[in-house]
């Protein structure tokens, strides 16, 4: 079983950066496409930023779109989350989760797998 855990979450504020990460208990981090993911207060859990096992392809929501930016580091087993320019509407857990199925060139926010358990962002002045 695929363990996640997220790590750089804290307190920045508006205009600040913080970069997440996602450490994955797996050598062979390229079998799995991995996004993230956020949930606010009161609001549904929505989808990033995701990054496919190959090539490198990357999908960001419209929200973030120039502010974040996902990579990753299969030899290290972890995948990383950017994000820069922080507002106040970016505070919510964030989570990563990663997916087996699907093309190895693509990514998506659906048919996640395996999830970890959070790291609260917090953006505030």
């Amino acid at each position: 079983q695929l363990q996640l855990v997220e790590s750089g979450g804290g307190l920045a504020q508006p205009g600040g950066s913080l970069r997440l990460s996602c450490a994955a208990s797996t050598l062979t981090l390229d079998a799995y496409s991995i996004g993230w993911f956020r949930q606010a207060p009161g609001k549904e859990r929505e989808g990033v930023s995701c990054i496919s096992r190959r090539a490198g392809s990357t999908k960001y929501a419209e929200s973030v779109k120039g502010r974040f930016t996902i990579s990753r580091d299969n030899a290290k087993g972890t995948v990383y989350l950017q994000m820069s320019s922080l507002k106040p509407e970016d505070t919510a857990v964030y989570y990563c989760a990663a997916a087996t199925r699907g093309s190895p060139y693509y990514c998506d926010f659906y048919g996640m797998d395996y999830w970890g358990k959070g790291t609260l962002v917090t953006v505030s002045s």
